[in-house]
């Protein structure tokens, strides 16, 4: 989805790289690190490992349209509207993020995290509605899409804390399972995108202050 106006590609991924350092570091702080004290090595990995195998998946099947990098999925799409596979595209991106929230209610780091998602969706919302806009949609279909797409991740939060209200021991395969997903799609999904139109050095940088931030938010709410 090509932006004809408004945000420039700079700018856009250095919001999207500082959003992604604020992921990194409430994935590492807030969920990693409490897993492992939480249930040991051994049930940190196995769902650390099924929450980034799972987004695999879900990306591998889900056909989805990513601002810069373009369509993915399988190649039979034709049926559905770009609109929409942009729809799918951040839903699959924001579940981990709202899941997160939900196992984390269930913490000591509750409020850093939801804090953290916080944090990280102005950014990222505004990046997403601007180039929606730059692509030609009407600001008020921009802002209801924006919209729909953050109501993912109550669904997300929602079934996390539903799922450990009822089987409190998976809390800590949980938490690592949302700080996989969540690191899938750090790596997989968002830094590839602030890394393809040359302006690299200026996300990585962005991504670092993102980091910095939250890591001192999670010192100062820990």
């Amino acid at each position: 989805m090509a932006m004809k106006k408004g945000i420039s590609r700079r700018t856009l991924d250095i919001l999207l790289g500082f959003a992604a350092g604020v992921m990194l570091a409430a994935t590492a702080f807030s969920l990693v690190v409490p897993s492992i004290e939480l249930g040991g090595p051994l049930r940190f990995v196995i769902g650390f490992a099924l929450g980034g195998i799972f987004v695999d998946i879900m990306d591998k099947l889900a056909p989805h349209e990513h601002l810069i990098k373009g369509y993915e999925g399988p190649l039979e799409h034709s049926k559905v509207s770009k609109i929409w596979l942009f729809v799918i595209a951040i839903t699959l991106h924001n579940f981990p993020e709202g899941m997160a929230v939900g196992v984390g209610a269930f913490t000591a780091e509750a409020l850093v995290i939801a804090v953290a998602i916080g944090v990280q969706n102005i950014p990222e919302g505004a990046a997403v509605m601007a180039s929606l806009v730059g692509a030609g949609y009407k600001p008020t279909r921009a802002l209801k899409i924006s919209f729909l797409t953050g109501m993912v991740e109550v669904v997300g939060g929602l079934l996390g804390a539903i799922l450990i209200s009822v089987a409190r021991p998976l809390l800590p395969y949980a938490m690592a399972f949302a700080g996989g997903a969540m690191l899938f799609v750090i790596s997989d999904e968002v830094v590839p995108e602030t890394h393809s139109g040359g302006f690299e050095r200026a996300s990585t940088y962005s991504l670092i202050v993102g980091f910095i931030v939250m890591a001192l938010l999670d010192n100062l709410l820990g």
